[in-house]
């Protein structure tokens, strides 16, 4: 099965990818992990993906492309692939048409986790974090038994600056404008399907086991 990931921050991405490819043992392929290991490998791409990434600057797409060519053409992708955060563009997009298409493989499904936009924010805004001992809360989801004061060692609890409401409604708002094109390009293509994510994570897996069952 040949599957791309899709999903706002805060929607469970992480935890159905591991759900998938536990249970279907087809690779997990981020661009991240993609990027360490070829420059691991010391491949060509791997050293010029590198050389940009020392410099703090994007890799292109000609570079990033090539890696993930390198990537699909592994024999551990013979059974199927779950491609999460590539592609991130319409561009990218095609170019991995293409390179399945020389492979004589498709996209099966792209798995779109669809969580309404205050969901989000309520989880990703919900985080507390103790400043003595540095143990994890969520307002809604694991509350502290008193407001504030840490379970565990009675320290304070604080939000991270990157989860107050103005920077994830920001970014929430970025991921929006860079996702719409490219769910629309596999929308077209007939590639889509909503999961609804704001039921129990074990029911979100429930329901995408169901639309992919058939593929084994």
């Amino acid at each position: 099965m040949n599957l791309v990931l899709m999903g706002l921050p805060g929607a469970g991405k992480g935890t159905q990818a591991e759900r998938i490819v536990e249970n279907y043992d087809i690779p997990h392929i981020s661009t991240g992990d993609m990027f360490r290991a070829a420059i691991k490998d010391g491949t060509e791409l791997g050293l010029q993906a590198k050389s940009f990434m020392d410099k703090g600057e994007l890799v292109p797409d000609e570079v990033t492309i090539g890696i993930v060519r390198e990537r699909l053409s592994k024999s551990d992708c013979e059974k199927g692939f779950l491609l999460d955060g590539f592609p991130r563009t319409v561009a990218q997009a095609e170019a991995l048409e293409s390179i399945l298409a020389d492979l004589q493989r498709r996209i099966d499904f792209v798995i779109n986790i669809d969580v309404d936009k205050s969901i989000l924010m309520e989880r990703l805004t919900g985080r507390r974090i103790c400043k003595n001992c540095g143990a994890t809360y969520h307002l809604a989801f694991n509350p502290p038994a008193k407001d504030g004061v840490c379970d565990r060692c009675g320290g304070e609890l604080y939000q991270r600056a990157d989860d107050n409401e103005e920077t994830v409604q920001n970014r929430l708002d970025v991921n929006l404008a860079q996702t719409e094109p490219l769910l629309n390009f596999y929308k077209e293509k007939g590639y889509v399907r909503n999961i609804n994510g704001q039921k129990h994570m074990e029911e979100v897996f429930s329901d995408i086991q169901e639309l992919v069952g058939g593929l084994r």
